[in-house]
């Protein structure tokens, strides 16, 4: 089954900064193959049910063996069967429905 997930990975006992290891959950990901857009708060992630998954857990056992006492995750996860559908179609649907876009100051620039 097709699953599209929201995931954010939060490593607890680590300090502050915990950008190595998002960076190295964004390998693992990589590393399996899986389409995904790194954000400010998560990453969203498409693909077969037991990779997407089975790439959270190994996302856990990499920030585990980096020292992480802990680690903490929050998923949103989205699955239909009525039609193939991919994060890009989401965002474009909405897109299409706000119509023409104004250009900012900084497009302008």
């Amino acid at each position: 089954m097709k699953v599209m997930i929201d995931l954010s990975v939060v490593p607890l006992g680590v300090g502050v900064s915990v950008s190595a290891y998002v960076a190295a959950c964004e390998r693992v990901l990589q590393e399996a193959g899986l389409s995904h857009t790194l954000h400010a708060f998560g990453t969203n992630i498409e693909g077969e049910w037991d990779d997407v998954f089975g790439a959270v857990k190994r996302c856990h056992e990499v920030m585990h063996q980096m020292g992480a006492p802990r680690v903490h995750s929050g998923l949103r996860v989205g699955t239909r069967t009525d039609k193939a559908q991919s994060l890009d179609d989401k965002v474009r649907s909405v897109e299409e429905q706000m119509g023409p876009r104004p250009s900012t100051r900084l497009e302008r620039a």
